[in-house]
């Protein structure tokens, strides 16, 4: 598997943060599914509330 680089943004109560992590995954778009599962569970926002903006891979 490779290591992808994600970064966007997500909403939160004082606007929205920005992040940037690693994942490791076969491809961009399951890279961009475990971004988006991961946010959602951790910080509680929906996909709607999340903003993808660059998926690099390593």
């Amino acid at each position: 598997m490779s290591q992808f680089t994600v970064s966007g943004r997500f909403k939160n109560r004082d606007g929205y943060s920005p992040f940037e992590t690693t994942v490791d995954a076969p491809n961009e778009d399951v890279a961009e599914e475990r971004v988006l599962s991961e946010f959602g569970s951790r910080h509680g926002v929906k996909r709607t509330e999340i903003e993808l903006s660059e998926v690099t891979g390593q």
